[in-house]
């Protein structure tokens, strides 16, 4: 579905100096494979979802999806982001419509495709609602319906609940499990989460410190369904430890 093809991203500061985000990044993702990216703050892993999206033109390199070349937004890509950036003058099922209104792609049919994706959520009897009267958690699955909406192939995840407590985090972890197995889609999810990570993708890719490149990719040999209970079986805590091996070194998996 995705191939990224030695992929580089250089950035040219005010004063001339260039920063070098990512460098050389080659992979190749299945569809409906779930791909987690991980490494240190900086590595480069927000722009490496971007270059997908097509929010960013690549400075080197190739990325294509479904064997057509990336250039700037595809339709067939959804993107969720940390924050859920809603429009706060907007009800939430009109949040939920907004990118098809955006696009001039509204059928007679969509409102009710958005109610059913607020309803799969958890949502329902929310839509009219507007973005302050929600909790954060809820304000996020009002964002995955969004991207959702438009059924799109690509799905692009960077940090999504982040910001939410550590309850939420998980509620919303599950969830994301849950949609993923109903409605298909070919995943990039980044996360500074280890645990996160392990417990969703069905493999991780580990990134190095600014210049950005892949220093391994590590398969998850866990049955789906997932579930918390899974944390506690060594194939969990190999690939954690494997993960914060090539994080933190050694002597940091150790401590962890």
């Amino acid at each position: 579905m995705i191939t990224i093809d030695r992929a580089s991203k250089v950035f040219l500061t005010r004063d001339g100096e260039d920063i070098v985000a990512l460098k050389d990044a080659s992979l190749t993702i299945g569809d409906c494979e779930f791909i987690a990216l991980v490494g240190p703050s900086g590595c480069g892993k927000s722009t490496l979802l971007r270059l997908i999206g097509g929010l960013l033109p690549l400075s080197n390199g190739t990325i294509t999806i479904d064997g057509a070349m990336v250039t700037g937004p595809r339709e067939d890509t959804g993107i969720v982001f940390q924050a859920p950036t809603l429009l706060p003058w907007a009800t939430i099922k009109d949040n939920v419509l907004f990118p098809l209104s955006l696009m001039g792609k509204l059928r007679p049919d969509s409102k009710a495709k958005a109610s059913q994706l607020l309803d799969m959520v958890g949502l329902g009897g929310f839509e009219q609602k507007y973005p302050r009267e929600l909790s954060g958690g809820m304000q996020q699955r009002a964002a995955i319906c969004r991207a959702l909406l438009h059924d799109p192939s690509v799905l692009l995840m960077d940090e999504p609940f982040g910001a939410l407590d550590a309850l939420t985090r998980e509620e919303l972890t599950l969830e994301l499990l849950r949609i993923w197995t109903e409605r298909p889609k070919t995943i990039v999810f980044v996360t500074h989460s280890i645990p996160e990570a392990v417990l969703l993708a069905d493999r991780v890719v580990v990134m190095s410190p600014r210049p950005g490149q892949i220093v391994e990719i590590i398969d998850v040999p866990l049955s789906r369904p997932r579930s918390f209970d899974q944390e506690g079986s060594e194939a969990f805590q190999g690939c954690a430890r494997r993960i914060r091996e090539l994080i933190f070194g050694r002597r940091g998996a150790r401590a962890a």
